[in-house]
Order: C-alpha cells, then sequence, then structure tokens
C-alpha cells in the first residue's frame, strides 16, 4: 500500500498539534487513499439499513467522526472540511465506523436526522433508479 499525503484542510480549519489528536496508527495505516488522500465513506441508517450517501474523508475528518459522535467529511469541490448538519439541521449521529477488507472504504452507520441529501431527499438515491435487466440465480 502506498503512502499519500492527505489534502490540506482550509485555513479556516484549526488542527491540534497534539499527537493524541491524531488517527491511531493502526488505523491510518489499514486505510488504502486515493490519489488525494481520500476514502469513499458509505453513509448507512443503523436501523433501517438504507443506504443514505457516499461522501469522502481522509485521516482528520475519520479521526474527527470516530471522536466526536457527528459525522465529518472532506469536501473535494470545496477542499475542506463540513461537518453533516451544521448548516441544514440535517445531523448524521454515528452509531459505529467499519472498514472493508481492502481498507478502501468505510461503513460509517448513522442515525440520520432529516434529509440526508443535499436536495431534500431522505437518500442521495431517492429516484434517481436505473432502467437495469435483472438477473436471477436460477
Amino acid at each position: 500500500m502506498s503512502e499519500q499525503s492527505a489534502p490540506s484542510p482550509s485555513p479556516a480549519v484549526e488542527l491540534s498539534s497534539d499527537p493524541a489528536d491524531t488517527l491511531p496508527q493502526e488505523i491510518a495505516s489499514a486505510l488504502k487513499r486515493d490519489s488525494a488522500g481520500l476514502v469513499a465513506a458509505i453513509i448507512q441508517q443503523h436501523d433501517t439499513h438504507e443506504v443514505l450517501m457516499l461522501g469522502w474523508m481522509d485521516d482528520e475528518a475519520l479521526r474527527r467522526t470516530m471522536t466526536t459522535g457527528r459525522v465529518t467529511f472532506y469536501s473535494r469541490s470545496r477542499q475542506e472540511y463540513w461537518r453533516k448538519g451544521d448548516t441544514s439541521g440535517h445531523v448524521q449521529f454515528v452509531k459505529s465506523v467499519a472498514l472493508d477488507c481492502d481498507g478502501d472504504a468505510l461503513l460509517v452507520r448513522v442515525d440520520q436526522i432529516g434529509a440526508a441529501c443535499h436536495t431534500g431527499t431522505r437518500t442521495c438515491f431517492d429516484g434517481r433508479d436505473l432502467s437495469v435487466v435483472t438477473g436471477h440465480r436460477d
């Protein structure tokens, strides 16, 4: 696995220099980041198992998510951290975080308050089904 640097936070985001405020090494070394230093984070409602959305996290966003009880993402378009619900009120309370077998995706189970999608729908997938040929196992 190659080491890639995480994107720099926006100047408005202050990071602590305390080593205790970093992602534990055993987790950081298990992550396989993309070329921008990010890992896909699949967000799922903990009790209904609805897949709500997909976001991106670097080490700092994952650390914040794991230690604050609220989901934090790294915005690729704005190049800054954002905590889900701070402006919309549609908060995601963390229930669990799991790393997939390859280390290139996270499953974050949450208690979602309100819409998960920025369009106002419950999930980012509502009403967006594509026409497909379905398979059968027999």
